[in-house]
């Protein structure tokens, strides 16, 4: 469904290990809005709730829940760090469009 790429799992892990609040693993929703129809929304989680598809890769459990299944299906998420900016990049085959944050779709 999603895959992560070595360098997003690395981010996660060390999220997870500096965690302040008990955490499992992250959570990827889809949510109406941004500059292109739809943003994604990214954080940590510590429970599975109800619909939700739990993914299990290389030791980060990844939570969607079930209205972003489709929106996120085949979806890779990679972790960049660059001079002047580092964070997650969303390749999403299901985009038809997407702002130049790279943050939203549509």
């Amino acid at each position: 469904m999603i895959q992560l790429t070595d360098s997003a799992v690395a981010a996660v892990k060390t999220a997870l290990s500096r965690a302040t609040a008990p955490a499992e693993g992250l959570r990827i929703k889809v949510e109406a809005g941004g500059c292109a129809g739809f943003k994604y929304m990214m954080g940590l989680e510590g429970t599975t709730r109800d619909g939700d598809m739990v993914i299990d890769q290389d030791g980060v459990k990844l939570y969607v829940d079930l209205d972003s299944q489709a929106l996120v299906s085949g979806m890779t998420v990679d972790f960049v760090t660059g001079l002047d900016a580092s964070g997650f990049v969303f390749e999403n085959p299901n985009a038809t469009s997407k702002c130049s944050c790279g943050k939203s779709f549509g």
